[in-house]
């Protein structure tokens, strides 16, 4: 997949969460999972443009796994893969 966000956008490949809890009971489909949270950086755009006309540098990199605010993603599909699309502001912390 090759996409290259404008702007201070980045591309994140969500991490699904675990079908099966702790304890080992697996959920059903049907179980309403929630939004994703965390997600690998696939691709950053170049930064936000400054009042003075230089670029921000964006906070994350490609192939970091990240934290996002729950409700801040846009959503698209590419090719059949769906991906999410954060501002670098709504991105909380990086997971190591």
């Amino acid at each position: 997949m090759n996409i290259t966000p404008l702007h201070d956008k980045v591309v994140i490949k969500a991490i699904t969460k675990d079908e099966t809890t702790a304890s080992g009971i697996i959920l059903p489909d049907t179980v309403d999972q929630g939004r994703p949270e965390q997600g690998e950086v696939i691709s950053v755009g170049p930064g936000r443009v400054l009042d003075n006309g230089s670029l921000s540098k964006m906070s994350v990199q490609p192939g970091q796994k990240v934290l996002f605010k729950k409700y801040a993603p846009d959503e698209i599909k590419i090719d059949k893969e769906e991906y999410l699309v954060v501002a670098d502001s709504d991105i909380l912390a990086v997971i190591n």
